[in-house]
């Protein structure tokens, strides 16, 4: 089975606000206070706005979004940090990537685990970003990417769509 994300992640209020600038973004409610953005063709074409695409080592180690859209996460951030997350798993190997932006900059990644690679000590990419907007392990839950229900939808797309 398959588990493919792009992401904004941060919490509820930040990212309503945030939506609000881009008429095609659904904010979705995750647990503890935190809420995600799926960025589907239509959120990231709006986000891209007139600067290419940054594919060489730029991106924060994405390489599907631009200057542009870093610097609208950059405003955003300055309001509460806002992490930009992906994932992508097939058969139980896959890739994991993560940043989180606050006070304007990036104040954490981007961090990366890539195709059976182990997970490291801290966490993969992902926890180690929710950790840093406040998400925490519930008792009885394996990480913070199952504890604010990360594992809800399968898909971007089915993120989108609720």
């Amino acid at each position: 089975m398959s588990y493919e994300l792009q992401a904004l992640i941060g919490m509820l209020e930040l990212l309503t606000v945030a939506a609000a600038e881009v008429p095609t973004a659904r904010v979705v409610p995750l647990a503890q206070g935190l809420a995600l953005i799926p960025v589907t063709p239509a959120v990231l074409s709006a986000l891209q706005g007139d600067a290419a695409v940054s594919r060489a080592g730029g991106g924060a180690g994405f390489g599907w979004h631009s200057a542009g859209f870093e610097l609208r996460l950059a405003a955003w951030s300055k309001a509460g940090p806002i992490a930009c997350v992906e994932a992508e798993y097939f058969g139980g190997s896959g890739t994991q990537r993560a940043a989180v932006w606050s006070d304007g900059r990036v104040v954490l990644g981007p961090l990366a685990i890539g195709e059976f690679e182990p997970a490291p000590a801290e966490g993969t990419p992902i926890s180690r970003a929710l950790r840093r907007l406040g998400g925490y392990v519930e008792p009885g839950r394996a990480d913070e990417f199952d504890s604010v229900g990360l594992g809800a939808h399968r898909s971007t797309a089915g993120w989108a769509v609720g």
